[in-house]
């Protein structure tokens, strides 16, 4: 099954494949897209659908260095080089938009933007910076109402943008951490307000962001990455994480989204979602399901014919092997990533590791 089409809503997909959200830090020139990013994306357009990096809404949400943003016009017409591309060689393309939240670091930040989240804490640990090396995160200033309808507006208007440089969707991340979460997870969002209090107030957030942008482009144009159980950047699980996340995803499911992505860790050392919990998030979302986390072919085929997911996605797989679709089918042995240029600055690592011939 994994390489029979599908039909993702209005967009058709030659295989149910899915390239993962990758941060690949190659926007040198002001967070701008550019020909190596679009070759890279290229490379890699045999995949049903390829996720971007997660792209930043605003200059607020930018946080990591080199990170590409969709803000500007400058943003469209780089990113127009990228979705050309893909789709001159017949893929499909959607932006995944990640504002980082207290995830972040001023030295990455261009001039006027400020590190935002829910709360006023910084997030433990370090963070890289081009100018100063390793840097304890910056403490965030503690986001108030206007703030909070500022970041929907930018999230609305980044999808717009997206639209304009020839994306086939959006897919808002609401995973790892980044502001999203943070206001879906308690161990981070402790707020007293109506964006804090219980579950209706901790998706309340989310919510507001999935319907501006559904109101902007459509929600057949909208998916959303969300991972339960994660614990990256100072999330993990609470108490009541399935029943949040199920009545989450009832609400997306009344929307009409393009897809739910469901993220699971534990092939990095997080704990698992709990199958349960999967049967149940794949019932509640009356839509397309795409499934990530540590998947191969074998496995992604189980998948698939179990009805667990219509779609699969592979993240340092597609990374090291832009022909990853050919290699599966084929039954090709695969490059291993070179995790010493993930996020380095040039083609190494980047757009040179060899294809089938």
């Amino acid at each position: 099954m994994l390489f029979s089409s599908f039909s993702l809503r209005n967009v058709p997909l030659r295989n149910r494949a899915v390239m993962s959200p990758m941060t690949r830090c190659r926007a040198t020139s002001a967070n701008t897209p550019n020909a190596l990013m679009a070759e890279y994306y290229a490379q890699r357009a045999g995949a049903g659908l390829i996720i971007t990096e997660g792209i930043a809404p605003s200059p607020n949400g930018l946080g990591y260095a080199r990170i590409p943003g969709l803000f500007n016009a400058d943003h469209v017409r780089g990113w127009t080089l990228a979705t050309d591309a893909v789709h001159a060689r017949g893929g499909k393309i959607v932006a995944q938009l990640m504002h980082v939240g207290r995830v972040a670091h001023v030295a990455n930040l261009p001039a006027g933007a400020e590190v935002l989240g829910p709360m006023g804490s910084a997030l433990a640990g370090e963070m890289y910076t081009d100018g100063q090396g390793m840097q304890p995160h910056s403490t965030p200033r503690a986001m108030a109402t206007d703030d909070i309808a500022a970041a929907v507006q930018a999230y609305a208007q980044s999808a717009l943008l997206g639209v304009q440089a020839g994306f086939d969707g959006v897919e808002l991340h609401a995973a790892n951490g980044y502001l999203i979460e943070q206001f879906l997870n308690p161990n981070v969002n402790q707020r007293s307000d109506a964006y804090g209090l219980g579950i209706e107030g901790r998706n309340r957030f989310a919510l507001e962001v999935v319907r501006a942008v559904c109101a902007a482009v459509g929600p057949e144009r909208v998916g959303i990455r969300l991972s339960p159980y994660g614990v990256f950047n100072g999330t993990g699980a609470f108490a009541e994480v399935d029943a949040q996340y199920l009545s989450l995803a009832a609400e997306l499911s009344s929307l009409g989204l393009m897809y739910l992505h469901l993220l699971d860790h534990s092939a990095m050392g997080a704990p698992p979602v709990p199958a349960t919990l999967k049967a149940q998030l794949r019932e509640a979302f009356k839509g397309p399901f795409i499934l990530a986390g540590g998947f191969d072919r074998q496995s992604a085929e189980q998948a698939l014919a179990a009805n667990q997911a219509d779609l699969i996605s592979f993240g340092r797989a597609f990374l090291a092997n832009p022909d990853l679709v050919e290699r599966m089918r084929a039954g090709a042995p695969l490059h291993a990533p070179d995790m010493s240029t993930f996020y380095t600055a040039d083609a190494k690592g980047y757009t040179d590791y060899p294809v089938l011939p």
